[in-house]
Protein backbone atom coordinates (compact mmCIF):
# COMPACT_ATOMS: atom_id res chain seq x y z
CA UNK A 1 0.00 0.00 0.00
CA UNK A 2 1.57 3.43 -1.18
CA UNK A 3 2.23 5.95 1.69
CA UNK A 4 -1.04 8.30 2.39
CA UNK A 5 -1.34 11.35 0.67
CA UNK A 6 -3.55 14.47 2.94
CA UNK A 7 -3.46 17.68 1.89
CA UNK A 8 -4.83 20.06 4.64
CA UNK A 9 -6.25 23.52 3.57
CA UNK A 10 -6.70 26.68 5.67
CA UNK A 11 -6.62 30.59 5.31
CA UNK A 12 -4.84 33.30 6.99
CA UNK A 13 -7.76 35.13 8.63
CA UNK A 14 -7.19 34.52 11.84
CA UNK A 15 -4.69 32.60 13.70
CA UNK A 16 -6.71 30.22 14.90
CA UNK A 17 -7.62 27.88 11.66
CA UNK A 18 -4.01 27.90 11.02
CA UNK A 19 -3.52 26.85 14.05
CA UNK A 20 -5.80 24.05 14.18
CA UNK A 21 -4.50 23.07 10.81
CA UNK A 22 -0.80 22.81 12.46
CA UNK A 23 -2.37 20.27 14.96
CA UNK A 24 -3.89 18.25 12.55
CA UNK A 25 -1.03 18.17 10.56
CA UNK A 26 1.07 17.52 13.71
CA UNK A 27 -1.59 14.73 14.90
CA UNK A 28 -1.37 13.06 11.43
CA UNK A 29 2.85 13.03 11.57
CA UNK A 30 2.81 11.28 15.07
CA UNK A 31 0.38 8.65 13.79
CA UNK A 32 2.16 7.97 10.62
CA UNK A 33 5.06 9.00 9.65
CA UNK A 34 5.20 7.69 6.50
CA UNK A 35 2.28 9.75 5.49
CA UNK A 36 2.68 13.03 3.06
CA UNK A 37 0.71 15.54 4.76
CA UNK A 38 1.01 19.42 2.68
CA UNK A 39 -0.54 21.88 4.73
CA UNK A 40 -1.25 24.66 2.69
CA UNK A 41 -2.85 28.54 3.06
CA UNK A 42 -5.26 28.91 -0.07
CA UNK A 43 -4.68 32.74 0.13
CA UNK A 44 -0.85 31.75 -0.92
CA UNK A 45 -2.76 31.01 -3.95
CA UNK A 46 -4.18 34.04 -4.88
CA UNK A 47 -3.13 37.29 -5.91
CA UNK A 48 -2.08 40.04 -3.35
CA UNK A 49 -4.62 42.42 -3.59
CA UNK A 50 -7.42 39.65 -3.08
CA UNK A 51 -5.40 38.71 -0.54
CA UNK A 52 -5.27 41.74 1.00
CA UNK A 53 -8.76 42.66 0.89
CA UNK A 54 -9.75 39.13 2.06
CA UNK A 55 -7.93 39.04 4.95
CA UNK A 56 -7.77 42.69 5.95
CA UNK A 57 -11.61 43.71 5.98
CA UNK A 58 -12.33 41.36 8.64
CA UNK A 59 -8.86 42.47 11.19
CA UNK A 60 -10.35 45.94 10.44
CA UNK A 61 -13.95 44.80 11.20
CA UNK A 62 -12.54 43.92 14.20
CA UNK A 63 -11.00 46.89 15.11
CA UNK A 64 -13.04 49.72 14.14
CA UNK A 65 -16.65 48.15 13.41
CA UNK A 66 -16.76 45.37 15.72
CA UNK A 67 -20.44 44.83 16.12
CA UNK A 68 -20.87 45.59 12.18
CA UNK A 69 -19.29 42.53 11.94
CA UNK A 70 -21.29 40.87 14.58
CA UNK A 71 -24.10 42.04 12.59
CA UNK A 72 -22.52 40.39 9.14
CA UNK A 73 -22.17 37.07 10.82
CA UNK A 74 -25.55 36.83 12.33
CA UNK A 75 -27.05 37.86 8.50
CA UNK A 76 -25.19 35.40 6.79
CA UNK A 77 -25.98 32.52 9.00
CA UNK A 78 -29.29 32.88 8.07
CA UNK A 79 -30.90 30.97 5.15
CA UNK A 80 -29.64 32.10 1.93
CA UNK A 81 -32.54 34.16 -0.42
CA UNK A 82 -34.22 31.89 -3.07
CA UNK A 83 -31.76 32.45 -6.15
CA UNK A 84 -28.40 32.64 -3.83
CA UNK A 85 -27.38 35.39 -5.52
CA UNK A 86 -24.73 36.76 -2.71
CA UNK A 87 -23.57 33.29 -2.09
CA UNK A 88 -23.20 33.12 -6.01
CA UNK A 89 -21.50 35.83 -6.69
CA UNK A 90 -19.35 35.50 -3.52
CA UNK A 91 -18.33 32.18 -5.01
CA UNK A 92 -17.51 33.78 -8.16
CA UNK A 93 -15.49 36.27 -7.24
CA UNK A 94 -13.23 33.59 -4.95
CA UNK A 95 -12.65 31.28 -7.67
CA UNK A 96 -11.26 34.26 -10.23
CA UNK A 97 -8.57 34.57 -7.66
CA UNK A 98 -8.10 31.75 -6.97
CA UNK A 99 -6.98 30.12 -10.05
CA UNK A 100 -3.78 29.19 -9.08
CA UNK A 101 -4.97 26.82 -6.74
CA UNK A 102 -7.34 24.81 -8.78
CA UNK A 103 -4.36 24.21 -10.77
CA UNK A 104 -2.58 23.14 -8.29
CA UNK A 105 -5.43 20.23 -7.31
CA UNK A 106 -4.70 19.13 -10.67
CA UNK A 107 -0.94 18.44 -10.52
CA UNK A 108 -1.22 16.51 -7.28
CA UNK A 109 -3.35 13.46 -6.01
CA UNK A 110 -4.35 13.22 -2.41
CA UNK A 111 -6.35 10.82 -0.81
CA UNK A 112 -8.05 12.99 1.56
CA UNK A 113 -8.18 16.92 1.63
CA UNK A 114 -9.34 18.50 5.70
CA UNK A 115 -10.20 22.47 5.25
CA UNK A 116 -10.03 24.40 8.30
CA UNK A 117 -11.85 27.21 6.91
CA UNK A 118 -14.99 27.80 4.81
CA UNK A 119 -12.69 29.53 2.05
CA UNK A 120 -11.10 26.30 0.85
CA UNK A 121 -14.04 24.12 1.96
CA UNK A 122 -16.16 26.60 -0.14
CA UNK A 123 -14.07 26.19 -3.08
CA UNK A 124 -13.42 22.35 -3.23
CA UNK A 125 -17.25 22.13 -2.65
CA UNK A 126 -17.66 24.09 -5.57
CA UNK A 127 -15.10 21.75 -8.20
CA UNK A 128 -16.60 18.88 -6.72
CA UNK A 129 -20.06 19.70 -8.03
CA UNK A 130 -18.83 20.72 -11.44
CA UNK A 131 -16.90 17.42 -11.07
CA UNK A 132 -14.00 18.79 -11.71
CA UNK A 133 -12.70 17.10 -8.50
CA UNK A 134 -13.25 13.75 -7.14
CA UNK A 135 -11.23 13.81 -3.39
CA UNK A 136 -13.23 12.82 -0.72
CA UNK A 137 -13.25 16.39 1.78
CA UNK A 138 -13.61 16.76 5.35
CA UNK A 139 -14.66 19.95 7.04
CA UNK A 140 -13.32 20.82 10.29
CA UNK A 141 -14.97 23.83 12.16
CA UNK A 142 -12.97 26.31 14.47
CA UNK A 143 -15.57 27.66 16.98
CA UNK A 144 -18.02 26.10 19.57
CA UNK A 145 -20.95 27.00 17.55
CA UNK A 146 -21.00 25.94 13.71
CA UNK A 147 -22.06 29.13 11.30
CA UNK A 148 -24.01 28.11 8.00
CA UNK A 149 -20.89 29.11 6.19
CA UNK A 150 -19.20 25.90 6.64
CA UNK A 151 -21.94 24.13 5.29
CA UNK A 152 -20.50 23.15 1.78
CA UNK A 153 -21.58 19.50 0.13
CA UNK A 154 -20.68 17.59 -1.10
CA UNK A 155 -18.18 16.49 1.60
CA UNK A 156 -17.56 13.26 3.52
CA UNK A 157 -17.42 14.36 6.89
CA UNK A 158 -17.70 17.48 8.89
CA UNK A 159 -15.84 17.39 12.35
CA UNK A 160 -17.76 19.84 14.75
CA UNK A 161 -16.22 20.91 18.42
CA UNK A 162 -19.99 20.19 19.91
CA UNK A 163 -23.43 18.92 20.23
CA UNK A 164 -24.77 22.52 19.69
CA UNK A 165 -22.98 22.63 16.48
CA UNK A 166 -23.83 19.13 15.46
CA UNK A 167 -27.55 20.29 15.62
CA UNK A 168 -26.74 23.32 13.55
CA UNK A 169 -24.99 21.23 11.05
CA UNK A 170 -28.39 18.92 10.75
CA UNK A 171 -30.89 21.88 10.25
CA UNK A 172 -28.33 23.24 7.31
CA UNK A 173 -29.43 19.74 5.49
CA UNK A 174 -25.93 17.82 6.20
CA UNK A 175 -26.65 14.26 7.09
CA UNK A 176 -26.69 13.01 10.25
CA UNK A 177 -23.95 10.26 9.28
CA UNK A 178 -21.66 13.05 8.07
CA UNK A 179 -21.13 14.52 11.51
CA UNK A 180 -18.64 13.48 14.33
CA UNK A 181 -18.67 15.87 17.46
CA UNK A 182 -15.16 15.95 18.31
CA UNK A 183 -14.08 19.86 19.58
CA UNK A 184 -11.84 21.44 17.63
CA UNK A 185 -8.33 20.49 16.89
CA UNK A 186 -5.20 22.16 19.15
CA UNK A 187 -1.62 21.33 19.46
CA UNK A 188 -0.77 17.60 20.17
CA UNK A 189 1.06 18.53 23.01
CA UNK A 190 -2.46 19.76 25.15
CA UNK A 191 -3.47 15.84 24.81
CA UNK A 192 -0.29 15.19 27.01
CA UNK A 193 -0.79 15.12 31.14
CA UNK A 194 1.07 17.40 32.79
CA UNK A 195 2.08 18.07 36.67
CA UNK A 196 0.96 21.32 37.71
CA UNK A 197 4.25 21.44 40.37
CA UNK A 198 6.53 21.26 37.47
CA UNK A 199 4.68 23.88 35.17
CA UNK A 200 5.44 25.67 38.32
CA UNK A 201 8.94 25.01 38.91
CA UNK A 202 9.92 25.11 35.42
CA UNK A 203 8.39 28.48 35.12
CA UNK A 204 9.57 30.11 38.34
CA UNK A 205 6.36 30.45 39.87
CA UNK A 206 5.72 29.70 43.67
CA UNK A 207 2.28 28.23 43.46
CA UNK A 208 1.56 29.25 46.85
CA UNK A 209 -0.91 31.76 46.24
CA UNK A 210 -3.22 31.98 42.95
CA UNK A 211 -1.58 31.66 39.35
CA UNK A 212 -4.02 34.32 36.56
CA UNK A 213 -2.72 34.02 33.11
CA UNK A 214 -3.52 37.26 31.18
CA UNK A 215 -2.96 36.15 27.19
CA UNK A 216 -3.28 38.91 24.63
CA UNK A 217 -3.20 37.39 21.32
CA UNK A 218 0.04 36.44 19.08
CA UNK A 219 0.55 40.22 18.41
CA UNK A 220 -0.36 41.39 21.55
CA UNK A 221 -3.02 44.04 20.29
CA UNK A 222 -5.98 45.24 22.54
CA UNK A 223 -6.81 46.73 25.98
CA UNK A 224 -4.06 44.53 26.96
CA UNK A 225 -2.45 47.25 29.60
CA UNK A 226 -5.93 48.69 30.64
CA UNK A 227 -7.01 44.59 32.00
CA UNK A 228 -3.34 44.02 33.45
CA UNK A 229 -3.65 47.55 35.31
CA UNK A 230 -7.47 46.38 36.11
CA UNK A 231 -5.81 42.75 37.50
CA UNK A 232 -3.25 44.03 39.14
CA UNK A 233 -6.28 45.91 41.45
CA UNK A 234 -7.49 42.72 42.72
CA UNK A 235 -7.80 42.41 46.06
CA UNK A 236 -6.75 39.07 46.75
CA UNK A 237 -2.79 38.07 46.68
CA UNK A 238 -1.99 36.50 43.34
CA UNK A 239 1.10 35.62 40.72
CA UNK A 240 -0.07 37.26 37.48
CA UNK A 241 1.99 35.89 34.65
CA UNK A 242 0.56 37.89 31.48
CA UNK A 243 1.56 37.28 27.78
CA UNK A 244 2.49 39.89 25.27
CA UNK A 245 2.84 37.89 22.23
CA UNK A 246 5.46 39.36 19.74
CA UNK A 247 4.95 43.03 20.93
CA UNK A 248 8.18 43.76 22.05
CA UNK A 249 6.79 47.96 22.89
CA UNK A 250 4.29 45.73 24.98
CA UNK A 251 6.21 43.72 27.24
CA UNK A 252 8.83 46.89 28.01
CA UNK A 253 5.72 49.09 29.06
CA UNK A 254 3.91 46.73 31.41
CA UNK A 255 7.56 45.82 32.83
CA UNK A 256 7.44 49.53 33.74
CA UNK A 257 4.37 49.42 35.58
CA UNK A 258 4.93 49.29 39.36
CA UNK A 259 2.48 46.97 41.78
CA UNK A 260 1.80 48.33 44.73
CA UNK A 261 0.01 45.99 46.16
CA UNK A 262 1.32 42.14 46.99
CA UNK A 263 1.12 40.34 43.74
CA UNK A 264 3.74 38.83 42.35
CA UNK A 265 3.82 39.83 38.17
CA UNK A 266 5.51 38.09 35.51
CA UNK A 267 6.09 39.89 32.06
CA UNK A 268 6.68 37.09 29.10
CA UNK A 269 6.91 38.23 25.18
CA UNK A 270 6.02 35.40 22.89
CA UNK A 271 6.19 31.72 24.38
CA UNK A 272 5.62 28.33 23.30
CA UNK A 273 4.84 27.15 26.70
CA UNK A 274 1.27 28.70 26.60
CA UNK A 275 0.34 24.67 27.51
CA UNK A 276 2.27 24.44 30.72
CA UNK A 277 1.45 28.28 31.93
CA UNK A 278 -2.46 27.21 31.55
CA UNK A 279 -1.73 23.95 33.49
CA UNK A 280 -0.25 26.34 36.41
CA UNK A 281 -3.25 29.10 36.19
CA UNK A 282 -6.42 28.62 37.78
CA UNK A 283 -7.75 31.13 35.68
CA UNK A 284 -7.46 32.56 32.51
CA UNK A 285 -8.25 36.03 31.34
CA UNK A 286 -8.43 36.04 27.65
CA UNK A 287 -10.50 36.45 24.67
CA UNK A 288 -12.79 33.47 23.82
CA UNK A 289 -11.37 32.42 20.49
CA UNK A 290 -12.18 28.33 19.54
CA UNK A 291 -8.63 27.64 19.52
CA UNK A 292 -7.98 29.46 22.97
CA UNK A 293 -11.41 28.16 24.64
CA UNK A 294 -10.72 24.67 23.50
CA UNK A 295 -6.77 25.45 25.03
CA UNK A 296 -8.08 26.24 28.08
CA UNK A 297 -10.51 23.53 28.70
CA UNK A 298 -8.09 21.08 27.72
CA UNK A 299 -6.10 22.16 31.10
CA UNK A 300 -8.53 22.93 33.13
CA UNK A 301 -8.56 26.31 34.15
CA UNK A 302 -11.17 28.93 34.87
CA UNK A 303 -11.99 31.48 31.71
CA UNK A 304 -12.36 35.11 32.42
CA UNK A 305 -13.94 36.38 29.19
CA UNK A 306 -12.93 40.00 28.08
CA UNK A 307 -14.01 41.49 24.89
CA UNK A 308 -14.97 38.63 22.57
CA UNK A 309 -15.60 39.42 19.27
CA UNK A 310 -19.54 39.76 18.38
CA UNK A 311 -20.64 36.75 16.54
CA UNK A 312 -18.06 33.79 16.95
CA UNK A 313 -16.67 34.94 20.13
CA UNK A 314 -19.69 35.90 21.49
CA UNK A 315 -21.47 32.42 21.22
CA UNK A 316 -18.48 30.98 22.09
CA UNK A 317 -18.56 32.75 25.19
CA UNK A 318 -22.63 32.07 25.25
CA UNK A 319 -21.51 28.37 25.27
CA UNK A 320 -18.77 28.69 28.24
CA UNK A 321 -20.96 30.49 30.22
CA UNK A 322 -24.27 27.79 30.07
CA UNK A 323 -21.52 25.30 30.89
CA UNK A 324 -20.55 26.54 33.86
CA UNK A 325 -16.96 26.70 32.63
CA UNK A 326 -16.32 30.74 32.68
CA UNK A 327 -17.23 34.44 34.18
CA UNK A 328 -17.54 37.06 31.51
CA UNK A 329 -16.16 40.58 32.29
CA UNK A 330 -18.28 42.94 30.61
CA UNK A 331 -16.39 46.21 31.94
CA UNK A 332 -13.06 46.41 32.65
CA UNK A 333 -13.69 48.61 35.59
CA UNK A 334 -15.57 45.54 37.08
CA UNK A 335 -12.99 42.80 36.53
CA UNK A 336 -10.94 43.62 40.09
CA UNK A 337 -14.37 43.13 41.76
CA UNK A 338 -15.36 40.02 39.78
CA UNK A 339 -12.14 38.13 39.89
CA UNK A 340 -11.54 39.01 43.44
CA UNK A 341 -15.26 37.53 44.30
CA UNK A 342 -14.09 34.38 42.45
CA UNK A 343 -10.59 33.85 44.24
CA UNK A 344 -12.44 34.47 47.45
CA UNK A 345 -14.67 31.29 46.71
CA UNK A 346 -12.55 28.58 46.43
CA UNK A 347 -15.85 26.02 46.21
CA UNK A 348 -17.23 28.09 42.99
CA UNK A 349 -13.49 28.16 41.63
CA UNK A 350 -12.88 24.59 41.33
CA UNK A 351 -16.40 23.75 39.84
CA UNK A 352 -15.81 26.29 36.79
CA UNK A 353 -12.40 24.03 36.63
CA UNK A 354 -14.05 20.88 36.56
CA UNK A 355 -16.99 21.87 34.43
CA UNK A 356 -13.88 23.15 32.20
CA UNK A 357 -12.49 19.42 32.16
CA UNK A 358 -15.74 17.84 31.84
CA UNK A 359 -16.04 19.76 28.21
CA UNK A 360 -12.50 19.74 27.33
CA UNK A 361 -11.46 17.59 24.03
CA UNK A 362 -7.43 17.19 24.00
CA UNK A 363 -7.45 14.69 21.41
CA UNK A 364 -9.47 16.53 18.80
CA UNK A 365 -6.61 16.95 16.12
CA UNK A 366 -5.59 13.15 16.75
CA UNK A 367 -9.31 11.77 15.94
CA UNK A 368 -9.67 13.91 12.82
CA UNK A 369 -6.67 13.09 11.93
CA UNK A 370 -6.71 9.02 12.43
CA UNK A 371 -10.38 9.37 10.29
CA UNK A 372 -8.40 11.34 7.41
CA UNK A 373 -5.72 8.57 7.72
CA UNK A 374 -7.85 5.68 7.66
CA UNK A 375 -10.82 7.13 5.06
CA UNK A 376 -11.31 4.71 2.34
CA UNK A 377 -9.10 2.02 3.86
CA UNK A 378 -10.67 -1.51 3.58
CA UNK A 379 -11.42 -2.84 6.92
CA UNK A 380 -10.91 0.45 8.98
CA UNK A 381 -13.77 2.89 10.37
CA UNK A 382 -12.88 5.99 9.25
CA UNK A 383 -14.79 7.49 11.80
CA UNK A 384 -12.87 5.95 14.61
CA UNK A 385 -15.91 5.36 17.09
CA UNK A 386 -16.14 8.75 16.82
CA UNK A 387 -19.87 10.07 18.24
CA UNK A 388 -21.92 10.81 15.38
CA UNK A 389 -24.72 13.45 15.72
CA UNK A 390 -27.98 11.42 15.99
Amino acid sequence: MRPRRILILSASVGAGHLRAAEAIELAARQLDPDATIDNSDVLEFTNAAFRRVYAKSYFDLVSSAPHLLGYIYDRLDRAPSPRGRSDKLRLLVERLNLTRFHESLEDQSWHVIVSTHFLPAELIASLRRRRKLRTPHFVVTTDLETHRLWVNQPCERYFTATQDGAVNLSHWGVPAESIRVTGIPIHPVFSQPTVRADCLTRHGLGGDRPVVLQLSGGFGIGPVEELFRAILAIEVPIELVVVTGRNPELKQKLEQIKDRRVHRVHVLGFTKQIDELMAAAEIVVSKPGGLTSSEVLARGAAMAIVNPIPGQESRNSDFLLENGAAVRINSIATLPYKLSQLLADPARLARLRRNARRLARPKAAFDVARAALWHGLPGRDPSHGLPAHA
